[in-house]
């Protein structure tokens, strides 16, 4: 659901709760003035207090992006949320990322939004680690574990259009939020639609001793963590594989070039329309990659003009990896999710399985998978002798679990969902495509 101005009247019914809230709205915004306007935004409050419980928010930014992270409370709430739930949380403080999104007709941007959450908690007295320029989705979950954080917000509305923005929240164990914590939050957010006056001043924040900039450090520190995982650095110092990359207008570019050199790959091919972060996205009708060939289009023929065989496409904030090959007929095959996560699961277990030959550790060893997801690992974990487990539909529920076989001891190899390019590689390493 995403909420629009045109036709609000047949979303929600206009009641007494909500007349007081226009009035709270009117208060902080007298030149307002524009009654539908407000009722657009409140709409929109309501819509982002249910879709908490989806771990993150997306939806259509109204004519002024910031009034609707001021107004709207979210991370009021959330921070209330955390100091009812931490009581070190002035000590451990929260990590805060954001990708390249911007909408210059109403000044807002990812990096806005992300400004003025910071000022949310600072304001209150909790550390902020906040990113000083844009980031992929995963170095967020990263920095919570690295530094031991309570908390995590990423703003950005990954793959949707580009109207869009929003964030995704993690939690101290750098898993996506579930119950109970989902429901919490939704209840503090309904607490603090009246934001703090305090919490609004960016400005004042970015000057606060309690805002550090965790970039260098994680940014060092997560390809470090990213070459334990490399399993043949000599074939690959070699290789004579060619490859292209796009990161569709999005902040992946960088990680990825830095990637391949922490595996001593040979650097992709970077589709040059596509290679610097654009909020308008103006080659792709959506910067999704699961749309397959048409956000491809340019990867494919950039791939015939220099001879390479293999596409990588990663969504707007880095989190997901679409994945083609060309064919000896000369036609480019898409593998579907399911497909990249029968691939990778089969070769991180030939690659463990070499480095652990003895039969009894593959009882600590597992495998996840989501309920709607193939059932090859299930397969595959027959044949081997190690565990799979399915989960509810959703990574959210894969990071979790995960997290608590990782404390009970276990080694956590793989996790993958259906939809293109989520999946977790070796979670006891911290080094998370996504959780």
């Amino acid at each position: 659901m995403r909420v629009y101005r045109d036709g609000v009247d047949s979303c929600w019914k206009k009641t007494p709760a909500m007349a007081n809230q226009y009035e709270v709205l009117a208060d902080h915004y007298p030149s307002s003035s524009d009654y539908e306007f407000l009722y657009t935004l409140i709409t929109w409050i309501r819509y982002v207090q249910s879709e908490f419980r989806q771990s993150s928010v997306c939806s259509l930014v109204p004519s002024s992006a910031e009034r609707v992270f001021k107004l709207a409370g979210m991370v009021d709430g959330f921070c209330c949320y955390l100091e009812q739930t931490f009581g070190d949380l002035k000590e451990r403080g929260v990590v805060i990322g954001y990708d390249a999104r911007a909408h210059p007709p109403s000044g807002g941007s990812s990096k806005r939004f992300a400004s003025l959450a910071a000022a949310v908690f600072t304001s209150r007295g909790v550390p902020v680690h906040l990113f000083s320029d844009i980031t992929p989705t995963p170095f967020v979950p990263f920095t919570v574990s690295h530094l031991s954080l309570c908390a995590g917000i990423m703003i950005t509305a990954s793959h949707n259009p580009k109207q869009d923005n929003g964030y995704k929240v993690y939690w101290e164990n750098g898993a996506q939020i579930v119950s109970p914590h989902d429901k919490g939050i939704s209840k503090a957010i309904e607490g603090n639609l009246e934001p703090w006056p305090e919490s609004w001043n960016a400005e004042e924040a970015l000057k606060s001793p309690l805002l550090k900039d965790p970039y260098q450090d994680v940014h060092t520190q997560y390809f470090k963590a990213i070459q334990k995982l490399c399993h043949y650095r000599d074939i690959n110092k070699s290789s004579k594989v060619k490859i292209v990359h796009t990161s569709v207008h999005g902040v992946g570019h960088t990680f990825v070039q830095s990637a391949f050199k922490a595996f001593d790959l040979p650097p992709p091919y970077a589709v040059e329309e596509q290679k610097d972060p654009d909020p308008e996205f103006p080659t792709v009708k959506y910067p999704n990659p699961e749309e397959g060939e048409g956000v491809l289009t340019l990867s494919f023929a950039l791939a015939e003009k220099e001879g390479a065989s293999v596409v990588l496409a990663n969504d707007p904030d880095a989190d997901r990896l679409a994945v083609a090959e060309k064919q000896e007929s000369g036609l480019w095959r898409v593998f579907s999710g399911n497909e990249l996560g029968a691939l990778l699961g089969w070769w991180l277990f030939s690659c463990w399985k070499q480095q652990n030959p003895e039969a009894a550790v593959l009882k600590n060893l597992y495998m996840l998978s989501s309920t709607v997801s193939s059932k090859i690992l299930r397969a595959i974990a027959l044949k081997e002798g190690f565990h799979f487990e399915e989960t509810l539909t959703g990574f959210k529920w894969m990071g979790n679990r995960a997290k608590e076989l990782i404390d009970q001891g276990n080694t956590v190899l793989f996790a993958f969902e259906e939809a293109i390019g989520i999946f977790t590689c070796h979670a006891n390493q911290a080094a998370e495509n996504h959780f």
